[in-house]
């Protein structure tokens, strides 16, 4: 990546770290946000802040895009890409419907841009130790073109297909964790309800082969209500909803994870 600038927009909780991991890593730097004083840590390191969207974009060769919903990535990439040079590239971190990613990268593409979708999982701790899991669609080109950038957060790189083939395989693995949740919450209720102590059966599953994510995530949440990552797990189980309507297997993970996933949201 020796000459390339580096652009990213979405410092929030999982973008934060993902974008010091860059410029940890020695690359040029360049970060724009709604609130300037987000950008003074990585400032501080070397990195520039641009002043608008449309300047990251003309100053960048690669921009990585890590931000909450579909219209905040559409929103972003309108700014973007018109100001971008043909044969950059655009990474979309954000989780996403693919068809978003599919449309978006028909735009980037009459202007010469690549778009690759790469969205991740694993969460701030991960991010923090370049631990991330991944999961790209694009370009077999692109994605070699990208993966550098990938690597200074990221443990585990895939390429699933093309554009969109990593949302798909992120919104399932969503769904999977919310069911998996949903059914250790059940699971370790009904232990409680049979006089069995709800801490000491978790530990017990733990080294068990009734082991998941999910339990770890019910054990350390009494009540669904005290889950904090509900509200992202309720949109993505909706992405999987919307990306595959008549699909049964779908059905199934949404209708296990909703009943918790609606308790949790109050």
């Amino acid at each position: 990546m020796t000459g390339s600038r580096i652009g990213f927009i979405g410092l929030g909780n999982q973008g934060a770290p993902i974008a010091h991991r860059i410029v940890d890593a020695g690359l040029a730097l360049t970060v724009w946000a709604r609130r300037p004083e987000v950008l003074e840590a990585y400032v501080a390191k070397g990195a520039t802040a641009a002043t608008s969207v449309a300047d990251l974009g003309a100053a960048c060769d690669h921009v990585g895009i890590c931000v909450s919903a579909d219209a905040d990535v559409i929103q972003v990439c309108d700014e973007l890409v018109p100001a971008m040079r043909p044969g950059s590239r655009v990474v979309i971190h954000s989780t996403v419907l693919p068809e978003t990613c599919i449309a978006l990268a028909r735009k980037c593409a009459a202007r010469g841009v690549a778009l690759i979708d790469a969205p991740v999982s694993g969460g701030a701790a991960r991010a923090e130790k370049g631990a991330l899991t991944v999961i790209c669609g694009g370009d077999e080109a692109v994605f070699g073109a990208v993966r550098p950038v990938l690597e200074t957060f990221g443990k585990d790189i895939v390429l699933l297909g093309p554009v969109g083939a990593g949302q798909r395989a992120k919104i399932i693995n969503n769904a999977l964790l919310a069911a998996n949740i949903a059914t250790a919450h059940a699971a370790l209720g009904a232990g409680v309800a049979m006089g069995l102590d709800r801490a000491a059966l978790a530990r017990t599953i733990r080294s068990s082969s009734g082991y998941s994510f999910g339990l770890e995530v019910s054990a350390s949440t009494p009540s669904p209500a005290d889950f904090k990552g509900a509200a992202l797990l309720v949109k993505d189980v909706g992405l999987l909803e919307a990306a595959l309507s008549d699909d049964p297997g779908a059905a199934v993970l949404s209708a296990t994870a909703r009943p918790y996933l609606t308790e949790a949201m109050g």
